[in-house]
């Protein structure tokens, strides 16, 4: 089979030849003609596959032979004299945003088609400038278009086809409230394409509300990884992956690798570890500026960084042909980001090696993926550095939540803790700390105890001196209104993050706003300030701080001011 027994014309099949390729994949010889039919579609193929082709080509096609003018005079309240936004995809992240409008180009580029990228983390000003010129088919993150729309300076009223690429990873990082949003401001009457690698519940239900009785292509088993990656398990102690990953690159030569991790804050500092080991390393993640984001990416493929640390939100849209090499150095808590990951290698045919580093802590997080995938993993250790298979097994700790990797990944029931702090668990009990001695990265020690749907007031230390001048709080204090709700008992520390316990479903109660200091306050030039307090019955009303006449005071002066 050939591009050109799909139904594309000699121009776009001429641009396809033109970036080396001559046979359709499985996924683009069934997404083509279905997309050049008009009708909805629900598609789902391993990452790596050519699903960005298997949609941008046939839209190419079908906006090139086609005109606007008909569509735009029916439609009501569309600008005159300005050229309609015709085709829109959405992605979830700045890289793949890029790397499908590069695609729209290249395969467009003897066509009279013109498209745009938009994403945040970039300026504004340029954006509107390119809008108020003609575009075709716009690429973009959810957020950004929204803003664009927010300033009326984008007009989705006369979209034709609607794009969700990546369609599960936006429902997990969130968007499916910005989806909506977009959703509403679009035609009724418009060709739904949705692409994605993994099928949930959520994307089912997803599919239900958004497409019309569509056509349906699996190329597939759901959830499957590409036949020609070789996945590997090494079993190695929790403080010697380090170690282990760059013995791997030394000892194998490996060129070019891409590492993946669960925090921002890892990727940074594993980075800054393997250069310091003579390996050269970039960190890719979602604090970093677009330009530095750009710039790792650019060297990576390039060949001159050997190294590419990154989180799971940064990697997707990383397309490099012929990557050798995946490395997960923390498995992921969501098994289906597995599937995403070792997807960047073994893409378009080529070979690829994905090894897992895994300690005793992600034992079930394997288990998990094993379960997803349908496939047992082959298991290995490297020679000098032995696994021991009895050390206890360490909660995990991402971001604001507290996992179990022994669990599942389960969160535990006592509610969500806040980025180094304690959490009591449901039903009392002596929280967990951050880490297991309560000390690193600059977040202080804790200890907080509350019963069911107690209000309990937690002791907590910090290291240096509280932020606050006379008369104001060191840091928050929280009152929590249920479920193992505690209160804040230090102060922010002047050189470290948080000590702050919050308990979910707490209502805080910020000491500034009350006029004067609540549990763990302390005046600037004092040492850590502690709070405490006992467990108080959800019934009995809490009581209420001396100072919230001040508060009312506040509010006052400041309705006075608006009233002038």
């Amino acid at each position: 089979m050939s591009f050109e027994s799909l139904g594309l014309s000699a121009d776009i099949v001429r641009a396809v030849t033109e970036r080396g390729y001559s046979t359709p994949t499985p996924i683009q010889a069934q997404a083509i003609p279905a997309v050049l039919a008009g009708g909805d579609l629900l598609a789902g193929a391993q990452t790596g596959t050519g699903k960005t082709a298997g949609f941008t080509l046939p839209i190419l096609q079908r906006l090139s032979t086609t005109r606007p003018a008909a569509q735009a005079a029916a439609t009501p309240g569309a600008r005159p004299g300005k050229s309609p936004v015709r085709a829109l995809v959405l992605v979830p992240t700045r890289e793949l945003a890029a790397q499908v409008e590069e695609s729209v180009r290249d395969y467009g580029k003897y066509v009279k088609i013109e498209s745009m990228v938009m994403f945040g983390g970039v300026g504004v000003q340029p954006q509107i400038d390119r809008l108020k010129r003609r575009v075709d088919i716009l690429v973009a993150t959810p957020g950004r278009l929204l803003d664009h729309v927010g300033q009326r300076t984008v007009d989705l009223s006369q979209v034709e086809i609607l794009v969700l690429d990546e369609a599960d990873r936006m429902l997990d990082m969130g968007f499916i409230h910005d989806i909506k949003k977009v959703l509403a401001l679009l035609p009724k009457k418009r060709q739904n394409l949705l692409f994605s690698a993994t099928f949930s519940d959520e994307i089912k239900e997803l599919a239900d509300r958004l497409l019309d009785n569509p056509a349906l292509i699996e190329v597939a088993r759901r959830n499957a990884t590409a036949d020609r990656i070789e996945q590997r398990v090494v079993l190695v102690d929790r403080d010697k992956k380090r170690q282990v990953l760059a013995h791997l690159v030394k000892s194998g030569d490996w060129k070019q690798v891409l590492v993946f991790m669960r925090t921002k804050h890892g990727c940074n500092r594993l980075a800054e570890q393997l250069n310091d080991d003579g390996i050269t390393a970039m960190a890719i993640h979602g604090n970093k500026s677009q330009g530095a984001r750009t710039r790792a990416l650019s060297e990576f493929k390039d060949g001159t960084l050997r190294v590419l640390v990154a989180t799971d939100i940064a990697a997707r849209g990383i397309d490099i042909n012929e990557l050798p090499h995946v490395v997960n150095y923390e498995l992921p808590n969501v098994s289906e980001d597995y599937v995403h990951r070792i997807g960047r290698t073994g893409r378009a045919g080529a070979d690829g090696e994905a090894v897992s580093l895994v300690c005793v802590d992600e034992l079930q997080f394997l288990s998990d993926i094993e379960r997803l995938i349908k496939r047992q993993l082959p298991r290995e250790t490297v020679p000098g550095f032995a696994y021991d298979p009895t050390v206890t097994p360490e909660p995990i700790v991402l971001g604001r939540r507290q996992v179990l990797g022994q669990r599942g990944g389960r969160r535990p029931a006592g509610g969500t803790p806040s980025r180094g702090a304690s959490s009591a668990p449901r039903g009392g009990g002596a929280a967990t700390q951050r880490r297991p001695d309560g000390r690193g990265d600059g977040h202080a020690a804790g200890r907080a105890s509350a019963g069911p749907k107690t209000n309990g007031n937690a002791a907590g230390a910090g290291n240096g001196a509280a932020r606050g001048g006379p008369g104001q709080p060191g840091g928050r204090s929280a009152n929590g209104g249920g479920r193992g709700a505690s209160n804040a008992g230090a102060g922010r520390p002047a050189g470290g993050g948080r000590s702050t316990q919050d308990g979910r479903r707490g209502a805080p109660q910020d000491g500034r706003r009350n006029g004067g200091a609540q549990d763990g306050a302390a005046p600037r030039g004092q040492g850590g300030a502690a709070g405490s307090g006992t467990a108080r019955p959800a019934s009995q009303p809490a009581a209420q701080p001396a100072a919230q006449p001040a508060s009312r005071g506040v509010l006052s002066g400041l309705a006075a001011l608006f009233r002038k």
